[in-house]
């Protein structure tokens, strides 16, 4: 029931299919892996068996990025210990980050430097933006404790950059800053600038907070247009900067389209553990939907 209820999970009963096959057999290489390099007094394999398969995890780490639920809940909707949820996401998670966003059956873009390629290759325009999560405030006495505080929404967040096509499909999700970090300086710690000067020839559309790149990488990030008159401005003026904004807001306007499918996962509309998993969790999330997006669009995908 749960598999074949995308309600309960995000995803449809094939995707899921998919997973479990790529991501099955790491899990076991994985597990037995850790197995072999303990010390240990019996041999790989004894003692008792597991009863909680593989299935059953992807699904309990699926409906916990979907819907936020506790280890507690899913303990017992699934029948186990709650340590055994909590270990279980723990390994899933990570498989789930690692397998990059997926813009066409068996293709998949992991790092920056492909998504540019991907664009420049294919001819399309890419979007970029930041969102922020919102987390925890950091114990007292932590040195960076402010480093979290959003200038923008003046709370407690992490901060992501997110890249679509002009489609609004899922590419790219990078690792997370501190909520203080700005838009424009993540992207250059990012490798952003480097990569469009050494890469192909690619029209990225970013909102204002990234002005500023435009003159660093020969205009290929495009930005809002800059107001000359900030009094006083005739009238020809307004209405030309109105139409030139709202012209680039519309081509833009499919990366908060992609932004806010992420927070539909429930996950990361609010992180409430650990800060140091969000990172996993917004690329792992980002992945599950870009594979879903690409099999619903099917042969339209196919370029």
């Amino acid at each position: 029931m749960i598999i074949s209820n995308r309600r309960v999970t995000g995803l449809s009963a094939d995707v899921i299919a998919e997973l479990v096959a790529e991501l099955g057999p790491l899990w076991h290489e994985r597990h037995q892996g850790r197995l072999a390099s303990r010390p240990r007094r019996r041999a790989v394999g004894a003692g008792a068996k597991h009863r909680f398969v593989f299935v059953d995890r992807l699904l309990a780490a699926l409906v916990h990025l979907r819907h936020g639920a506790t280890h507690d809940v899913l303990a017992c909707w699934f029948g186990v210990d709650r340590s055994t949820i909590t270990r279980a996401i723990g390994e899933v998670r990570p498989l789930l980050a690692e397998r990059g966003c997926t813009i066409s059956p068996g293709v998949r873009l992991r790092t920056l430097a492909e998504v540019i390629d991907h664009l420049g290759a294919s001819g399309q325009t890419g979007i970029v933006d930041g969102t922020e999560i919102r987390v925890r405030r950091p114990a007292v006495g932590r040195k960076d404790r402010d480093r979290f505080i959003s200038g923008k929404n003046k709370h407690n967040a992490v901060k992501t950059m997110v890249f679509t096509d002009g489609d609004g499909l899922l590419l790219f999700c990078s690792p997370t800053k501190p909520g203080s970090c700005a838009d424009i300086t993540h992207a250059r710690e990012l490798g952003l600038v480097k990569i469009l000067a050494h890469g192909q020839a690619v029209e990225i559309l970013a909102d204002a907070g990234y002005q500023g790149l435009g003159a660093q990488t020969g205009g290929r990030v495009v930005t809002p247009p800059h107001r000359k008159f900030k009094k006083n401005a005739p009238e020809w003026y307004e209405e030309m900067h109105e139409r030139q904004r709202k012209a680039h807001s519309s081509r833009r306007i499919r990366v908060e389209h992609g932004i806010a499918h992420l927070k539909n996962w429930w996950a990361l509309a609010r992180h409430l553990g650990r800060r140091e998993h969000v990172s996993d969790m917004v690329q792992a999330v980002a992945g599950l939907l870009s594979h879903q997006q690409t099999a619903d669009l099917g042969p339209r995908r196919q370029r």
